[in-house]
């Protein structure tokens, strides 16, 4: 099968075409025909091993220090079911299913196994596959965070980094959750993320959000670039600030030191992915209260042009590979 190779860290020319052996599921295990999947920030940041030096140690565990230990990247995906394993119950053959691979990775190629019970779905109706290919990461993340501030009806909510992946999810499920949201982002996103549902959308190239003393009961950072202190004191006396990425050691130590000292309280973390979650957001996304942004599109074999485009740090919303099925081979060698 053809899959996306890459053998050393780097910059996006490191990943190559190439053929490789096409999975064998075990007994409890769904090999799926992928037909999109995307390109997360998470997939650029360990290609390149762009980490920083807190998570170096864990995530070089992980991943591989010198050369990577999982040579194909790819997160979410969306495909159809192949074959299952003896076990399986609850998919069978021609399921169109979408999920990811709990940091398995393993997407950017034509067929991947995983366990039934692992964040594996039936595809929502209303969507295409590549549609659906983009909602699990962004998904799982925006309704990970969101969930712990417990919002209600009413509360102000502000998503900075609104423009993103987990940006434009967080704007949607927090208009679910009953908050009168205000996203953030650049003066070419502010159209966009009226259209999934702000109420007000600030262009933080034209105002700073820390200074224009509104306050707010939710704060929720996705991107890590906003100020600290600034974001806390735009936060309600007991308001919540939801640090979506953390990129240096201080914000924990402030946090901590913040939810000790105050009634504000500030939420870190690591999203979870389960299929129970992931059903949740098929369930909104069938209902029309939920609906991923596609930037951009390629091919497979535009793989490099694609994470070229995520690295300039202008995608707004998810970027979608394509994959094409055929029955030729790129090599000598190889398995179709």
């Amino acid at each position: 099968m053809k899959a996306i190779v890459y053998t050393k860290f780097g910059p996006p020319d490191v990943l190559t075409l190439k053929e490789v052996e096409k999975p064998v599921p075990g007994d409890n295990d769904v090999l799926v025909k992928i037909h999109a999947t995307t390109v997360t920030a998470g997939d650029v940041r360990i290609r390149a091993f762009d980490v920083p030096g807190m998570y170096r140690l864990p995530m070089g565990l992980m991943f591989g220090f010198s050369a990577p230990k999982k040579q194909i990247l790819g997160n979410e995906f969306a495909g159809e079911v192949e074959s299952v394993g003896k076990d399986v119950k609850l998919f069978k053959a021609g399921d169109p299913v979408f999920g990811s691979t709990n940091l398995g990775f393993g997407a950017y190629a034509e067929y991947i196994c995983l366990a039934e019970d692992g964040p594996l779905a039936i595809k929502p109706d209303n969507l295409t596959f590549e549609e659906a290919a983009a909602v699990p990461i962004g998904g799982f993340t925006a309704l990970y965070f969101l969930r712990q501030a417990n919002i209600r009806n009413g509360q102000r909510v502000l998503i900075y980094g609104a423009s993103g992946s987990v940006g434009t999810y967080a704007v949607q499920l927090a208009k679910h959750f009953g908050g009168e949201v205000t996203g953030v982002c650049s003066t070419s996103s502010v159209e966009m993320v009226k259209s999934v549902g702000a109420d007000k959308v600030i262009d933080y190239t034209q105002e700073d959000f820390t200074k224009n003393g509104e306050t707010y009961d939710v704060i929720f950072d996705t991107v890590g670039y906003s100020s600290f202190s600034g974001s806390i004191q735009s936060l309600t006396p007991k308001g919540t600030f939801l640090l979506g990425s953390v990129m240096t050691i201080s914000p924990y130590i402030l946090g901590f030191w913040t939810s000790m000292t105050s009634g504000r309280k500030v939420i870190s973390g690591v999203s979870s992915e389960n299929a129970e979650d992931l059903k949740f957001l098929r369930e909104l996304v069938e209902a029309g209260k939920l609906k991923p942004v596609i930037d951009k599109s390629w091919p497979m074999e535009q793989i490099v042009e694609a994470h070229k485009y995520v690295d300039s740090g202008h995608k707004k919303g998810n970027v979608v590979i394509t994959v094409e099925h055929n029955n030729k081979n790129l090599g000598s060698g190889g398995h179709s």
